[in-house]
């Protein structure tokens, strides 16, 4: 319902509107275009252009379903399109993805869930880029397989089937990573 009176706001005129939209998903949507670019700088800059698109787009934007489904099917949209014309760099480190704003765990349970995080990162990193976009879509994203296909262009059986063999690839990285 927020959602919905924010973009009436944006759609007239007001500011404070973008700069809660941006607050409240700015961090998730960084996330999730680092994770399919690996690479921070080029994320953040993805999600400013979303952004930007957001605010030239103002008056004529209608909530269809969810807004945080719209950002972050351009976002993906805009990270493929950036994937397509650059050549991937390395996987990002997790500190560099942090949230801006985050409880404070004990410094032990902070830095064994950094490691476990780093290893997903680069474990993801491996995988295929529609396998990566199909497991961040749904897990970082929320997103449900049918809007996946239609992102990717693709059955819904065929985004699932990318999220499967995304994930068994993952558990298999990671568990030959547990062996060595």
């Amino acid at each position: 319902m927020e959602d919905k009176l924010l973009i009436w706001k944006l759609n007239h005129g007001r500011r404070d509107a973008l700069c809660r939209i941006y607050d409240k998903y700015r961090d998730d949507l960084v996330r999730i275009a680092a994770g399919l670019l690996n690479d921070v700088a080029s994320a953040e800059d993805v999600v400013h252009d979303v952004f930007l698109k957001l605010v030239h787009s103002a008056g004529r934007y209608e909530i269809r379903k969810s807004l945080k489904g719209y950002l972050t099917a351009a976002v993906a949209n805009q990270a493929r399109n950036l994937y397509r014309t650059v050549k991937t760099p390395a996987p990002v480190s997790l500190d560099e993805v942090k949230s801006t704003a985050s409880c404070c765990p004990a410094p032990d349970q902070r830095v064994a869930s950094e490691e476990e995080f780093e290893r997903l990162y680069q474990a993801l990193a491996q995988l295929p880029y529609e396998q990566k976009e199909a497991v961040i879509l749904h897990i970082q994203g929320r997103m449900k397989f049918r809007a996946i296909a239609e992102l990717q262009g693709t059955s819904v059986k065929t985004a699932l089937s990318r999220y499967r063999y995304g994930l068994h690839k993952l558990r298999s990285i990671l568990n030959s990573e547990v062996k060595k």
